[in-house]
C-alpha cells in the first residue's frame, strides 16, 4: 500500500447528515481516517442544488450539504445520476471509499469492492469493509 492519504467520495446523504443526524461530518472523518482527501461527483452537487430549492428540513440540509461540498474537490464522471457516479469512481479506482448513509448505494459500493463509511449510532461514523 502506498503512503498517500485515502481519497473518499461524499454522497448527498453524508453531506446532509449535519442537519439530518446532527453529525459533525469532517470531525468524524478526521477521527476515523486522520489524513484523507474528499471528492464530490458533480452529479451529487447537482442533486444538492435541486434539493435546496425546496422547503423544510430537506432543503435546509441540502443547502448545508452544498456548502460543505465546497470543502471537497468536485470531480466529473460519465454518469449523471449521483449513485451511479459514485459507483463509477469506485469502479475506476479513483476513490478508496464512499461516505454515505444510503443503504442501497452502500450495498452497491461494497459489491464493487470498496469500503463504506456511514452513520453508526446517533452521530458517529464507522467503516464497513467489503
Amino acid at each position: 500500500m502506498d503512503d498517500r492519504a485515502p481519497i473518499v467520495a461524499l454522497d448527498a446523504s453524508a453531506l446532509m447528515s449535519p442537519v439530518e443526524a446532527n453529525l459533525r461530518l469532517f470531525e468524524e472523518l478526521d477521527r476515523l481516517l486522520g489524513a484523507y482527501e474528499t471528492v464530490v461527483p458533480a452529479a451529487v452537487v447537482s442533486e444538492l442544488d435541486g434539493l435546496r430549492g425546496g422547503a423544510g428540513e430537506a432543503a435546509t440540509a441540502a443547502s448545508v450539504g452544498a456548502d460543505l461540498a465546497t470543502r471537497a474537490e468536485t470531480v466529473e464522471t460519465d454518469e449523471s445520476y449521483a449513485d451511479d457516479a459514485l459507483v463509477e469512481l469506485v469502479d475506476d479506482d479513483r476513490v478508496d471509499g464512499v461516505v454515505t448513509n444510503d443503504r442501497p448505494l452502500a450495498n452497491r459500493v461494497l459489491e464493487a469492492g470498496a469500503p463504506v463509511i456511514g452513520l453508526r449510532g446517533r452521530n458517529a461514523l464507522a467503516i464497513t469493509e467489503p
